[in-house]
């Protein structure tokens, strides 16, 4: 990697980190440039102004690494499965404070989407990639799923709760609520199964 390509990758990850500790809002331009050591001059070389860095690190760190963290989950032979260990795991090996803090990305959606349309239309890109991430593994193994399923609203619904367990044990500062939530998102899942149907 070129210099000035590694210098831009640096600010975007610190970048990154700052936001996921302080919200966009209260990051401060002047942290970031005291932890990558570099002048406000070169950091404007890169990213014109702060809404632009945080564009940037939304589509460069903040979505690909959500998205790398689902994949194992769903593009395994039983997705059903899968994600249920994912969100189990994710409740058990977690610490507290991981939780309570939150999901970086989730954290930065509810923070600037009803405020900034740029943001809003990122994040409605990346759930429509989220989703549809989940639907077509969903759908490739439909033959063992009830027939009833439209496999784009069970995805929306599964991330959907998922964000809100995070939101709730967030809010609250209790993993317990998350763990709670979860163990009940796991029994749905469980259940889009045929041959769970009584």
């Amino acid at each position: 990697m070129r210099d000035a390509e590694q210098t831009r990758q640096t600010i975007l990850e610190i970048s990154a980190d700052e936001i996921h500790k302080h919200g966009f809002t209260a990051t401060s331009l002047s942290s970031i440039l005291k932890r990558c050591k570099v002048s406000k001059g070169a950091l404007y070389h890169y990213f014109p102004n702060k809404m632009e860095l945080g564009y940037a690190v939304f589509e460069e760190i903040y979505t690909p690494m959500f998205l790398e963290t689902w994949k194992p989950a769903v593009e395994v032979d039983d997705p059903i499965a899968g994600l249920c260990q994912f969100f189990t795991l994710m409740s058990t090996d977690s610490s507290c404070d991981d939780i309570v803090c939150g999901c970086p990305l989730n954290n930065l959606c509810q923070e600037m989407s009803g405020i900034d349309e740029g943001f809003r239309l990122r994040i409605l890109n990346m759930q429509q990639q989220l989703n549809q991430l989940i639907a077509i593994n969903l759908q490739r193994i439909s033959a063992q799923l009830r027939p009833d399923l439209d496999f784009s609203q069970v995805a929306y619904f599964i991330t959907a709760s998922f964000h809100g367990a995070s939101s709730l044990s967030k809010s609250s500062q209790n993993k317990e609520l998350f763990s709670k939530v979860i163990n009940e998102l796991c029994l749905y899942i469980t259940n889009l199964r045929h041959n769970q149907l009584s």
